[in-house]
């Protein structure tokens, strides 16, 4: 069985890059461009991982977390963040959080952390 990646981010280059990028490495990947749109498909599918970015419109990813923590869903997280200060001190407030990565991030580094949380 495939693990199974939710990609968010409002960027549709960074969905791409990473929808790519993961499905390459052997994952299933879900995107998603609002938090909405994120915690929907949290309701109706399984995920092992949600890549998640900070600022989002609407919803942006903290509320997505605290949204998927009130309602119990456990989701290991990636937090991406062009404004990496800002995001690890919210990101401090979420038991999902696994990690904060900076943006512009090496996509090397990225696929190691993804494996190491998801295997």
């Amino acid at each position: 069985m495939r693990k199974h990646i939710l990609v968010v981010d409002d960027q549709p280059g960074i969905r791409f890059l990473l929808d790519e990028v993961f499905t390459n490495e052997g994952y299933q990947v879900t995107t998603a461009n609002t938090g909405k749109e994120a915690l929907d498909h949290i309701h109706t599918s399984t995920f092992d991982l949600i890549m998640l970015d900070y600022k989002l419109p609407i919803m942006d990813g903290i509320q997505v977390l605290h949204q998927m923590e009130s309602e119990k869903i456990i989701l290991p997280a990636i937090l991406m963040s062009g404004l990496a200060e800002e995001a690890m001190q919210e990101a401090e407030s979420c038991t999902l959080v696994k990690q904060v990565m900076a943006k512009p991030f090496n996509i090397m580094e990225v696929c190691d952390i993804v494996n190491e949380i998801v295997k």
